[in-house]
């Protein structure tokens, strides 16, 4: 990321590079990204990712302290959360998008 661009910017940069990747408006005004008509995940605007994984790599993240409880579904496991504060966050939320990438492309 760099001081021009803004963290949904360089995660659509990023994100979209890789092989089937689309992104657009979703139904609720988030950006989503797709692959293979299967969202990896989405972003509202530059505060906020939302993702949905397997049970187990949910436990396994959460326990991690890399997601949160999705605000719609708190009380779920599989719906997630990441803040956006930094880089890192970016990061993190670029490396998670790809776990459900390469899941959903193997």
């Amino acid at each position: 990321m760099t001081d021009t661009m803004t963290a949904s910017n360089h995660v659509t940069a990023v994100v979209t590079s890789w092989p089937g990747v689309t992104a657009g408006f979703g139904s609720r005004g988030e950006w989503a990204f797709k692959v293979n008509d299967h969202e990896i995940g989405h972003l509202h605007g530059d505060s906020v990712a939302h993702f949905f994984f397997p049970k187990p790599l949910w436990r396994e993240l959460k326990a991690a302290g890399r997601i949160e409880h999705h605000p719609v579904f708190p009380d779920a496991k599989g719906p997630a959360a990441r803040r956006i504060r930094s880089v890192t966050d970016v990061e993190d939320i670029i490396a998670m998008m790809r776990m459900n990438y390469e899941r959903l492309t193997a």
